[in-house]
């Protein structure tokens, strides 16, 4: 992305978006396309340099297996991942269980070393939690957003359009573009749409990697849909895997209210005066209580609120947003899966998966 930026202009600046603690969210445009810049620090120079850079002759470059080593080391850091856990399936679920590993597979595909400049970029990068969630986790999910490129302390990433509590839909549907008979859907259809990619980015993140991934800051401009209405996190500095769930939630307390970090919270122990360092509720939860709730409220549906289907979707909802532990894997008390959370996520998913089918074959009468 540099040479574009820096020597053939191919990188248009157009706004700003954000800019709080030297944290600055640009648009640009990247060969004519839209593109978000990102970097957590203001300067490059607000960075820590990689201590060997102090020690290396200014001519010597590293090789791609020095890089690797220490790349690794760093986005085990960021990550909250120690070497000897990666593998375990603790708290979460099963496949990709080194994130670390695939960052170093990464790398090492590289077949030249790397310049001074190249690694301080690269440096500055791996000390932004956001850049190093996202670059890792882009090949093993759909539901963040990919990184395109870097320069200096910035990266970019793809564009998408940020969800908005003001709106009734939260998501702008306009551009939207679903294939076959689908695409007569109504933006009701596409709302449900929407929820069920929420349901499967819950199991996703609950599931499919070694330890369970945690949002602590769930709403809507944290997210965004792609032209598919696939759901995407846009927003994870406040995305945690198990075990750095567990240090954080794991603090003194006298109440259970010292032990909420955000959307993430525990329980206090009054004797031990310590929170538990299991989370109390979940993605799902806080997602129904967040985005559901407002999306399905008898408010916005009007006369079809009372339809069957809406109001077992309504009753669904409210459940989901009072059930409190586990996730979409929850075991019940006798150490089977199928627990509240579990249980809830099935339910919502059978009931809008229904309402999508009788809203398309009956031109949404009777179901949305």
């Amino acid at each position: 992305m540099c040479e574009d930026l820096c020597v053939v202009g191919l990188v248009e600046y157009k706004r700003c978006l954000y800019y709080e603690n030297g944290k600055k969210v640009i648009e640009a445009r990247w060969r004519g396309s839209p593109v978000i810049l990102k970097s957590k620090l203001e300067n490059f120079s607000s960075y820590e340099p990689l201590a060997i850079m102090d020690y290396q002759d200014t001519e010597e470059e590293l090789s791609p297996l020095d890089v690797v080593f220490y790349a690794t080391l760093e986005v085990r850091n960021s990550l909250g991942l120690a070497e000897d856990d990666e593998g375990e399936d603790e708290g979460g679920g099963g496949g990709n269980s080194s994130l670390a590993r695939i960052w170093e597979k990464k790398l090492k595909s590289r077949d030249r070393s790397y310049s001074r400049a190249e690694l301080a970029s690269l440096w500055s990068l791996l000390q932004q939690e956001e850049y190093t969630f996202l670059r890792v986790l882009q090949d093993l999910s759909t539901h963040v957003a990919k990184v395109l490129g870097s320069c200096g302390h910035f990266y970019a990433v793809e564009y998408l359009s940020a969800g908005h509590a003001w709106d009734q839909n939260i998501f702008s549907l306009e551009g939207v573009e679903v294939p076959g008979p689908r695409a007569r859907w109504s933006s009701r259809q596409k709302v449900q749409r929407i929820a069920l990619s929420f349901l499967d980015m819950v199991r996703h993140f609950d599931h499919d990697f070694a330890h369970k991934l945690h949002l602590c800051d769930i709403k809507p401009e944290n997210f965004a849909i792609r032209k598919d209405l696939t759901v995407v996190a846009i927003d994870v500095d406040m995305a945690f895997f198990e075990p750095k769930m567990r240090d954080i939630l794991d603090q003194n307390c006298s109440s259970d209210d010292d032990c909420n970090f955000f959307d993430c919270s525990s329980r206090c122990d009054r004797d031990r005066r310590r929170c538990s360092a299991v989370r109390r509720n979940s993605n799902l939860q806080v997602i129904c209580e967040k985005i559901f709730r407002p999306w399905f409220s008898p408010t916005l549906l009007g006369s079809k609120a009372d339809l069957p289907l809406q109001v077992e979707l309504q009753r669904a909802v409210q459940e989901c947003s009072e059930t409190e532990g586990g996730g979409v894997e929850e075991e019940d008390a006798a150490g089977e899966v199928g627990g509240g959370g579990h249980s809830v996520h099935l339910r919502l998913l059978s009931v809008l998966t229904r309402l999508l089918r009788e809203g398309g074959a009956s031109g949404e009468e009777g179901g949305a």
